[in-house]
């Protein structure tokens, strides 16, 4: 079994109301995504993928389908959070991602993670598993969901 890794970069605002810090404003960062996936390398003569675990531009394609492209320059918003939610949801177009959780980089990364494992897998489906999400939300600060 290898792993490979592919690493995405999306802006995205957020906030944590309960938080005691600045962290309870409105506010954003710049995440970077990590997506790391454990599987037997593809033995197939002729195929594209032949000697991968899987094309790094196919990794990249289903975290943008299903993650980066609908949180980037979005609010990602905890359902909970009602005035907030009411504010953003009376400016006109604004991209706003209501979320089930308060978006803390650790929910976040669980969020990504629970979209992406079953796009992964089918995907692909043979011997492929997502064995990690990563999420920066700074350069020194990330959460890791592990599969």
């Amino acid at each position: 079994m290898i792993s490979v890794t592919r690493r995405l970069e999306f802006d995205a605002g957020h906030r944590i109301p309960d938080h005691r810090s600045q962290c309870r404003n409105l506010h954003g960062h710049r995440y970077v995504l990590e997506i790391t996936l454990a599987g037997d390398v593809v033995d197939a003569p002729g195929a594209s993928d032949n000697g991968m675990v899987m094309d790094f531009s196919d990794i990249k394609a289903i975290a943008k389908a299903h993650v980066v492209d609908a949180w980037d320059h979005a609010f990602l918003v905890y359902a909970g959070d009602t005035a907030v939610r009411g504010f953003l949801e009376s400016l006109p177009g604004h991209k706003t991602v209501v979320i089930d959780r308060i978006p803390t980089v650790e929910n976040l990364a669980r969020i990504a993670f629970e979209i992406l494992q079953p796009q992964y897998l089918r995907h692909y489906g043979r011997d492929l598993r997502l064995a990690r999400v990563r999420l920066y939300e700074t350069p020194n600060c990330w959460a890791d969901c592990d599969g």
